[in-house]
This record gives structure tokens, C-alpha cells and sequence, in this order.
């Protein structure tokens, strides 16, 4: 095999390394580790505020402090992966299983947290009087343990097959596969995507059309022509905020989830090179690092 460079060359089972130009190589690498670094540093910050202040211990900085400890895990994650852009899994099949399995909960984890962010302003919007008593700091850490502790248990059933025998889909040394049943990819796909996007979008619909009629109802209780142009103008701005934000969480969402499914799906996975796989995942990824700041 003159000329094929292999993950370990000492091993006749090696796994082959693609041939790609080494500045595309080097410029993935540079883009995914400052995007890592930054996704890292930036929720490590919001962990570190909201877990030192005291003040900041109310029910919606409870749930933006879950979701930013899964982008900070997601962020650490972002550096396996990007080892394993060149083709080659040297970490063992054992770590192979731990970093899917890890990655797999805490990208649920975030997405259960998003729902639980929009149940939390649907509540604060709609029915501002009973916020206090219907959400409380007790409530939401009994939602953020249930959350991460549903992750947990859905995660373990998906991946069951792949952690009673680690590396038993490897083809060659140096692989990192994970295979799930159609079931399994079908039962992913509605829990981790399907339902949370349509909670999402019905919940924040709702928030938009609810901080609409509350800013017509304020200008319609404006009487000076002068005021009314300054108000009219205020709520327009508000309006359009609000759109803004709703466009961008459920784009997001929908842009940086979608790929991973389809690839899955369509069974694609498999045949995919490591680049494109590895772009597909950190996609997958990059929705859980912007989630804190979209919200």
C-alpha cells in the first residue's frame, strides 16, 4: 500500500487517511477550535455569574444556567471532534462510545431546556399575575433535573446496542461508528426535533401575538398626536423585535438540526467522509452554543 497513509501504521487493520489538501484541513481546524474556544469561555462566563450572584437565582437565569452548562460541555466536545477530522479515531473504541453518548444527552438536555425557556416566558407573557406563584425557583430546578435526567434515560435506550459492545460496528482501527435501527433514528427525530420545534413555534407565536395586541392596547390609550407619533414608533420597534427573535431561534433551530437528520435518515451516515460527517455533527452542535445567546 505504498503511497496510503494509515491511522496506525503498525496495524494491518488500519483505517486509510483521505487525501485532502492540507490548507483546507488547516483552515477547518482553525475555524472549529476559535468557534470551540468561544463557545467555552463565553458560557463558562455565564455559568460563573449566574452561579456567584445570588440575585441572579431566579427561575429563568436557573434555566439559561442548564442551558449554558450543556453548550460549555457541547464547546469541550467540539475539540474530539475536531481530532477526528482528518479521518482517524485514535482515542479507542470505549472513547468513542463515551464521547457520542456524552454529546447525544447534553444536545438533548439543551433542547429539553430551550422548551422549558419558552414554557417559562409563554407563562411570564401570558399570564403575568400568576408568574410568582406558578413559577418558582424550586419548580424550576425540579424541571432542569427531570430534563437532564429524561436525556439521560432516552439517550441510554437509543444507544443501548452500541454500549453493550464497543467498536462493534468498526469496520477498520481507527473508526468511530455508531449505528441505530430505523426505530431509534424515527423515535430521535420526532422527541429531539419534531416535537420541541412545534412546542417552540406554537408557544412563541403565541408570546408574539400576546406582545402585539399589548402594544396596540397602549397606543390606543394615547390621545396627544405628539405622543401617539412617539409610541407608534416605540411599538413598531418592539413589534419587530420580537419578530426578529422568534425568526432567529426557530432558524436557527431549523438550519443547524435539520442536516443531522436528513443525513441519518436517509442512512447516508455511513457513506459520509469524515469531513463532511464531522461538519454535519459540529452543525448539530453549533445550534446548543447558540441557544443561550438566542434566547
Amino acid at each position: 500500500m505504498e503511497g496510503v497513509e494509515l491511522c496506525f501504521p503498525q496495524l494491518n487493520t488500519s483505517c486509510t487517511k483521505p487525501k485532502r489538501p492540507h490548507s483546507d484541513t488547516l483552515l477547518i481546524y482553525i475555524v472549529l477550535s476559535f468557534i470551540s474556544l468561544l463557545t467555552v469561555t463565553l458560557n463558562l462566563l455565564v455559568i460563573i455569574s449566574i452561579s456567584h450572584f445570588k440575585q441572579l437565582h431566579t427561575p429563568t437565569n436557573l434555566l439559561l444556567l442548564s442551558l449554558a452548562v450543556s453548550d460549555f460541555f457541547v464547546g469541550v466536545l467540539m475539540f474530539f471532534q475536531i481530532v477526528f477530522i482528518d479521518g482517524c479515531w485514535f482515542l479507542g473504541d470505549i472513547m468513542c462510545v463515551l464521547y457520542n453518548y456524552v454529546g447525544y444527552m447534553i444536545t438533548c438536555s439543551s433542547v429539553g431546556t430551550m422548551v422549558l425557556i419558552s414554557v417559562d416566558r409563554y407563562v411570564a407573557i401570558c399570564d403575568p399575575l400568576h408568574y410568582s406563584t406558578k413559577v418558582t425557583p424550586k419548580r424550576a430546578r425540579i424541571c432542569v433535573s427531570l430534563c437532564w435526567n429524561c436525556s439521560l434515560f432516552f439517550v441510554s435506550m437509543v444507544m443501548k446496542n452500541n454500549l453493550k459492545q464497543p467498536g462493534k460496528y468498526n469496520s477498520c482501527a481507527g473508526e468511530c461508528v455508531m449505528v441505530f435501527t430505523f426505530i431509534e433514528q424515527v423515535a430521535d427525530l420526532i422527541l429531539t426535533f419534531i416535537i420541541p420545534i412545534s412546542i417552540i413555534i406554537v408557544l412563541y407565536m403565541r408570546v408574539f401575538v400576546v406582545a402585539v395586541s399589548q402594544a396596540r392596547a397602549m397606543r390606543s390609550h394615547i390621545v396627544a398626536v405628539s405622543l401617539q407619533r412617539s409610541q407608534t414608533v416605540s411599538a413598531k420597534k418592539s413589534e419587530m423585535k420580537a419578530a426578529r427573535t422568534l425568526g432567529v431561534v426557530i432558524a436557527v433551530f431549523v438550519l443547524c438540526l435539520s442536516p443531522y437528520f436528513c443525513v441519518t435518515l436517509t442512512g447516508q451516515d455511513t457513506s459520509l467522509n469524515p469531513l463532511s460527517a464531522a461538519f454535519v455533527i459540529c452543525l448539530f452542535y453549533f445550534n446548543s452554543c447558540l441557544c443561550v445567546w438566542t434566547c
